[in-house]
């Protein structure tokens, strides 16, 4: 298929970036710049180069690292319109403590892997996006495990996350207990690549068809 009809819709991307207009500098003053240092911000952040520049690596990176977990989130969210809990990961949306622009604005955990799959059927995949997220999560994991706040931390702003990317467990009010936290750590490292990343990878390749 030629290039000319892979071509991005400009409106989309114009509707995209007007999204990023208001959720960066919403986060940033909200949460503090160490919220961008979670999977699916990042994702955003190479979506919003990639949707402009149509380049298959910028727009591969964040479909191989979040469609899965994304996917995980969505399934969560609904669940929870049908007043079933699930995994929790998405009880924040149901706060009423948490004003509703925030929460509309989290929204995107929803809508954004169909989005990459879209985007991924109209100007390919890169094969290369395994690898290099891969290394980009190891960095973004470390950086979370070794230097950011663990659970439980009260930080000077209150909204300023904790536990980025469930580095200690899956609660932001105390770590995991049930191993020891290197070990969590460390399974995070392999267990990520191994059972999220790759399988993501070989049906994006199919998905592609390059």
């Amino acid at each position: 298929m030629s290039s000319i009809n892979k071509t991005i819709p400009l409106y989309l991307k114009v509707i995209f970036t007007a999204f990023m207009a208001v959720l960066v500098p919403f986060y940033w003053r909200t949460y503090g710049p160490s919220n961008f240092l979670y999977f699916c911000d990042v994702a955003l952040l190479l979506t919003l180069f990639g949707i402009w520049t149509e380049d298959k690596l910028l727009i591969s990176l964040p479909a191989v690292g979040i469609l899965i977990p994304q996917f995980i989130w969505v399934v969560d969210f609904v669940a929870g319109l049908f007043g079933f809990a699930a995994l929790g990961m998405t009880d924040y949306m149901f706060d009423s403590n948490i004003p509703l622009f925030a929460r509309g604005l989290s929204l995107f955990h929803g809508w954004l892997p169909f989005l990459l799959i879209y985007l991924v059927y109209k100007v390919g995949y890169d094969k290369r996006a395994f690898r290099y997220w891969t290394v980009t999560a190891w960095v973004l994991i470390s950086i979370c495990y070794f230097i950011m706040p663990a659970p439980g931390v009260i930080l000077e702003n209150i909204n300023a996350p904790v536990n980025i990317n469930y580095v200690f467990g899956f609660s932001d009010v105390v770590a995991q207990t049930w191993m020891h936290p290197h070990l969590y750590f460390a399974s995070l490292m392999i267990g990520l690549p191994l059972f999220v990343y790759y399988p993501t990878s070989r049906i994006l390749m199919r998905l592609s068809c390059d």
